[in-house]
């Protein structure tokens, strides 16, 4: 396999990814879906520090949807499980690749110690100055929009805000993370083709690529590959070129 070299291939600055095919890929292994989450982790790894070598701004990864909560209690209580590991065991590869952690999603359904070990992570990342990293976790898009109309509104409400000054930046400030730039690719992996309510309002530009590998194949090689098909696509922007 040939070296991805970011000087002679296109680099985005903002990449978001619906990692998609865990059960699937444990499941024709032989094993409980559990085990395709345990492995996804080693995706989620190397994904991390590949984007971060190659100097990606901002990686925006769905771990676990609000509609995910509708899964087997046991299934969620596991999903927790792991996440809860993954805040403590991968602290050392966010500081040595100087990413800074945030999250996209709402906290009042997060339990007490997974909050405390996300916001203890992020809190030890706050000062890393290099790719930002965030974790998608009970978020929904069209849930995100709500929650940032209703901000708004009770800015209105309150005599803050005119109604006629909500426009596009009022709303995208309003979002859980206004700071990220909007994705330049959306990568979904296991060959599905559907959005699952992820990023609807920031991907509205972004170039889509689909992976048939499950998330836990999905390593530095099909990364790659994205971003070379990135770096094919004429983006116009809705204008002629």
């Amino acid at each position: 396999m040939t070296k991805f070299d970011p000087d002679e291939q296109a680099v985005p600055r903002s990449v978001a990814v619906i990692m998609d095919g865990n059960g699937r890929w444990a499941k024709r292994a032989g094993f409980e879906r559990i085990r395709g989450h345990e492995k996804g982790i080693d995706a989620v790894r190397t994904t991390v520090t590949e984007c971060a070598r190659l100097g990606v701004e901002a990686l925006v990864l769905y771990a676990f949807s609000e509609e995910n909560w509708a899964r087997p209690k046991r299934e969620v209580e596991m999903l927790f499980r792991l996440l809860k590991r993954f805040l403590v065991e991968e602290r050392d590869t966010l500081m040595d690749n100087n990413v800074q952690l945030l999250h996209s999603g709402r906290r009042e359904r997060l339990a007490p110690d997974v909050l405390a070990l996300l916001d203890e992570t992020v809190a030890m990342t706050a000062g890393n100055t290099g790719m930002k990293l965030s974790l998608a976790i009970s978020y929904g898009a069209r849930q995100e929009l709500v929650d940032a109309v209703q901000a708004l509104a009770r800015q209105v409400a309150a005599g803050e805000l005119p109604p006629g000054a909500i426009d596009e930046d009022a709303i995208s400030a309003a979002l859980y993370q206004p700071s990220l730039p909007d994705p330049d690719i959306l990568i979904r992996t296991a060959g599905e083709m559907r959005l699952s309510n992820f990023l609807l309002w920031q991907i509205s530009y972004a170039e889509l690529h689909v992976s048939d590998v499950c998330w836990p194949e999905f390593g530095a090689e099909q990364l790659h590959d994205a971003f070379r098909a990135y770096g094919r696509r004429v983006r116009s922007f809705g204008k002629v070129l």
